[in-house]
């Protein structure tokens, strides 16, 4: 298995070409974006009256910079040439219109990554958005990446998991809202007047969550004392081999949301459902490429095996400790798959050691998935706040919730003459606490998770100032 991984991690050694990030005028690019978006106000626009902004003519003179930098570049990704030019008149347009809420749907509709997904190919990607997981305001960025996408993950979307919109890349370099935990280039976060019809394409930055899945995995396996298999340890000893996993990985969960028997419109678009059901849905994506990865290993597949460690490892390393306790439904899903396993006796804690039974783990994370999938199929027959009990409970058989919680109480704690929507409100922030094995987690890793802020291939933070 060894070679064969080997080789398929070395396929696909990209397309050459100067490094957008080096070129000079990348350098201009940033520095001029960068003096822009402290002037910036959270919906895009510049304020003229804020003390912190200069005259408009300076203003302008900085935008002119970006656009300079822009055309310079723009020679180095000739495919993004339609993309550039419409970018320009955005840009200009934003100027003309004094610098108001910035519409930049024409450039938008003009990028297209998805339309040529070629390995090691580059874009230089420019706009007013936010990062998510990262700056909720909507301000000027830059950014230099790759396309990653040999070939033999091209022919398992072309065969098998068919997804046209993923787009797997790497950062070059960026500016500062990506110095944040945002491992994502989605279209929808950029500003513009209307929402197209539909969306085209999404990127996922798999060296950002392979670098964070590294540093976090190693400090929980050295706290925890676990034992590992040879391959599981040098998924996290190898960038490539784990971005390469972390890139299977999204690209089957990323459709898993719209396969499968779906009560409700998958990604809840403009829905408001307690915090639960997102967890849920996003479990069932992992869980369910999980059971794709260990058909891949039974079919000798060399990237099967390493899926089902990273999901594994993430989910019950990271996700339950990172971030605040604030209707965190990732954290609920890794939470979950945990007691999931300990309840059925495929992972344990004695003597201060977490022991996992690699024989049993597959078997019961499958079991989970299954739960989670019969759950959805006899919420189609459901009405939306019977489902949203049935889930409730689910959840519950294995976290205990807060014991001030009034959705433990059961429907007769609820006002149910109001419609599900409001009853969310009395949904706590924090519905099910961490368990005191992860409480105490929490405080062992705090400082290595804080430390991936930013965190890129090479396994360091890089600055974007």
């Amino acid at each position: 298995m060894s070679e064969n991984l080997s080789a398929v991690v070395a396929d696909g050694a990209g397309i050459s070409g100067e490094g957008i990030a080096s070129h000079p005028a990348w350098a201009v690019l940033k520095q001029a974006v960068e003096a822009i978006r402290p002037w910036q106000q959270k919906d895009g626009s510049i304020d003229f009256s804020a003390e912190v902004v200069p005259p408009l003519a300076d203003v302008e003179r900085t935008l002119e910079r970006v656009i300079e930098a822009i055309e310079q570049l723009s020679p180095l990704v000739p495919h993004d040439t339609a993309y550039h030019q419409a970018l320009v008149v955005d840009l200009r347009r934003w100027a003309d219109g004094g610098f108001g809420v910035p519409d930049f749907l024409d450039s938008l509709l003009a990028f297209q990554p998805a339309a040529d997904r070629r390995d090691g190919l580059q874009h230089l990607v420019v706009f007013p958005m936010y990062t998510q997981n990262g700056n909720p305001d909507r301000n000027l960025e830059a950014v230099a990446l790759r396309v990653v996408w040999p070939d033999w993950l091209a022919e398992l979307e072309r065969t098998r998991y068919d997804n046209p919109l993923f787009v797997p890349i790497t950062f070059q370099d960026f500016t500062p809202g990506y110095d944040t935990n945002s491992a994502v280039l989605f279209p929808e976060t950029v500003a513009v007047r209307q929402a197209p019809e539909r969306w085209t394409w999404g990127g996922i930055f798999c060296d950002r969550e392979a670098a964070r899945f590294r540093a976090v995995t190693a400090a929980a396996v050295d706290t925890l004392g676990l034992e590992l298999p040879g391959e599981a340890a040098r998924l996290i000893e190898d960038q490539e081999l784990s971005q390469q996993t972390f890139v299977l990985w999204d690209m089957i969960h990323d459709r898993t949301h719209s396969h499968g028997d779906l009560p409700f419109d998958p990604f809840m678009i403009k829905q408001r459902a307690p915090f639960w059901m997102y967890g849920l849905e996003e479990l069932r994506c992992d869980l369910t490429t999980f059971k794709e990865a260990v058909k891949l290993q039974a079919e000798g597949h060399p990237m099967g095996l390493g899926v089902q460690y990273a999901i594994l490892f993430d989910r019950l390393f990271r996700f339950p400790v990172t971030g605040e306790r604030v209707r965190n439904y990732d954290g609920l899903g890794g939470q979950l798959l945990f007691s999931y396993l300990h309840k059925h006796d495929a992972v344990r804690w004695t003597d201060n050691t977490l022991h996992i039974d690699w024989e049993l783990a597959p078997k019961v994370t499958n079991q989970l998935c299954a739960d989670i999938e019969k759950l959805y199929r006899d919420g189609i027959d459901r009405p939306k706040l019977v489902h949203w009990f049935a889930a409730y409970d689910l959840v519950a058989t294995y976290l205990s919730p807060h014991p001030g919680s009034v959705w433990a109480k059961g429907p007769d704690a609820l006002d149910l003459s109001l419609p599900p929507r409001k009853l969310v409100d009395e949904v706590l922030v924090d519905e099910f606490p961490l368990s005191m094995f992860y409480e105490a987690l929490a405080k062992k890793l705090r400082d290595v998770i804080a430390s991936t802020k930013g965190i890129t291939a090479s396994g360091v933070v890089r600055t974007a100032a």
